[in-house]
């Protein structure tokens, strides 16, 4: 039978019961700790992408990707109080839908947390030659160093994203050697990101240059662009997702808030609506200062981000200074009303907290090889430790090679949106994972309850599937491919090793949380 591995959920329970959470967030402190967590890496980064995939149209995607993400919070919120151990999704899909759909949902995740830190190492790359070297000492580095040739298209003349490869390679050789951050350090971080963004809104919103007339078409690609295509406002929400991710984070903090029926729900709506108030202002102060229309193909659709007619279109005088031809578009912007000591500043913001966010990805991805190794699904000498830095340096250098080559070839649109695909999967997964656990764990102790299971539960995995089916083709394809490489893996190795196959089912405490000091202040899932 493919599907009778289910891990017995007192095997998993049992482990968790050995770690006491003291309750002590309220609801407003579980609302500021999500909105350090969700807002960064997307905003900085995809702004651009968003605009050319969408228009003003932007404004609307984030409400579209933020409702999605309520729902899915809220499933994540339930079973991360009834299951508060590592492994995320992977684990909640073991003690619910057997061990073969665990597989495909850790492998997911391992997709997701690779091509993410790709992603945020190339929206770096875009921010340091730009602000950096271009803006601050004027070197210009040659389009060929600056952009892959793989993926869309990338820019003509484009090798390699020689920045983005370095930053990747780096924070593999800094995790590799055990530096890790202090939450002081984070919560500075956070400030300066959210301190940027608020100097953008309040300078683009009151700012001279500021034109509805600019928003006019509104949807220019419409709502739906077209299955497979990416555009439209559906489309920019796909994409734009990624600046959500990091919510869930939130949900795993339900073992440690006060009231968590009442709190964590006005903890997780409350910054996702905070967060996406906060886009739309962003995206809306840089459209209406210098517009956002996409640039259009010769059959009236936008050319895809990314790709190289788009970038063959922005070599072009007329669009030299357009939002969506930039790679550090918030920057961009402020420069462009006059405000360019401030964007620098923003830029300096985006330099100092991408490459934390880069850390924490990678970070995740050797927590999934690890639940994934002591399950027996992979082999040990994945998680070797080293003797002398005691990290997991084996599993960390390849995933940091992995990394470094995806950003170096790879535009960040469409990295985000294989990330994004891998993200989707695994949270409607978790959202079946409630449901069942309704069913087949009635009375285990819940901190938290989605109220309107029946509906909530079904919405968000058909939020999640009205968002994959709304990425380019090119996204979608990726997660069919990759299960199946990873299925046959798990075939031809992992089934037959695992623990659960050879009957050992207790899940005891291991070197997973000793192997490395936790980042503190940062929880393993957050995108920052």
């Amino acid at each position: 039978m493919l599907f009778d591995r289910i891990k017995p959920l007192s095997a998993i329970l049992a482990a968790a019961e050995k770690k006491s959470l003291h309750r002590s967030l309220g609801a407003f402190q579980l609302m500021l700790f999500g909105i350090g967590c969700i807002i960064g890496t997307g905003i900085f980064v995809l702004t651009s992408a968003g605009a050319q995939k969408a228009g003003p149209g932007l404004m609307l995607a984030f409400v579209i990707a933020g409702l999605v993400c309520i729902v899915a919070a809220l499933c994540y919120a339930e079973i991360a109080s009834m299951i508060p151990v590592a492994g995320s999704a992977y684990t909640y899909s073991y003690a619910t839908m057997g061990e073969l759909l665990a597989w495909t949902v850790g492998w997911a995740l391992v997709l997701e947390f690779a091509i993410a830190a790709a992603a945020v190492s190339v929206g770096w790359s875009g921010y340091f030659a730009g602000t950096i070297l271009n803006d601050t000492f004027d070197i210009a580095l040659p389009a060929w160093l600056t952009a892959g040739p793989l993926a869309l298209g990338g820019a003509p003349g484009g090798l390699i994203n020689l920045p983005a490869m370095v930053i990747a390679l780096l924070i593999t050789g800094l995790l590799i050697i055990g530096t890790s951050e202090s939450a002081k350090v984070n919560a500075v971080l956070v400030l300066i990101k959210v301190s940027a963004l608020t100097a953008f809104i309040a300078l683009t919103l009151s700012s001279s240059e500021f034109d509805t007339d600019r928003f006019n078409p509104f949807l220019p690609a419409g709502i739906f662009g077209g299955w497979g295509t990416g555009v439209g406002a559906v489309g920019a929400a796909a994409t734009i997702f990624f600046a959500y991710v990091g919510f869930d984070a939130v949900a795993t903090a339900a073992e440690e808030t006060k009231d968590p029926q009442r709190n964590v729900p006005i903890g997780l709506v409350g910054s996702l609506l905070f967060c996406t108030l906060f886009y739309i202002l962003v995206a809306g102060g840089a459209i209406g200062t210098i517009g956002g229309q996409p640039i259009m193909g010769p059959n009236g659709v936008p050319f895809p981000a990314g790709s190289a007619e788009l970038a063959r279109q922005c070599a072009l005088p007329q669009y030299a200074d357009a939002l969506v031809c930039s790679n550090e578009a918030l920057a961009h912007v402020l420069r462009q009303i006059g405000f360019g000591t401030v964007g620098k500043m923003v830029g300096y913001a985006a330099i100092l907290a991408l490459p934390s966010v880069i850390l924490v990805l990678l970070y995740a991805q050797t927590r999934i090889f690890f639940v994934m190794s002591r399950d027996g699904l992979l082999p040990d000498g994945l998680s070797k430790v080293h003797p002398k830095w005691k990290t997991p340096y084996v599993v960390t250098a390849i995933t940091g090679a992995v990394v470094a080559v995806a950003a170096a070839f790879f535009p960040v649109g469409a990295l985000a949106d294989i990330a994004n695909a891998g993200t989707l999967y695994a949270f409607g997964m978790v959202a079946i994972a409630v449901m069942v656990l309704r069913r087949t764990g009635p009375g285990v102790k819940r901190s938290f309850r989605v109220p309107g299971l029946v509906v909530i539960g079904p919405l968000t995995v058909a939020g999640c599937l009205f968002l994959f089916l709304n990425l380019p083709r090119d996204a979608m394809l990726v997660l069919p491919i990759w299960t199946l490489i990873g299925l046959v893996i798990y075939f031809g190795y992992s089934r037959s090793r695992s623990h659960m196959a050879r009957g050992i089912v207790e899940v005891p405490e291991t070197e997973i949380d000793t192997i490395e000091p936790d980042i503190p202040g940062i929880a393993d899932r957050g995108r920052d």
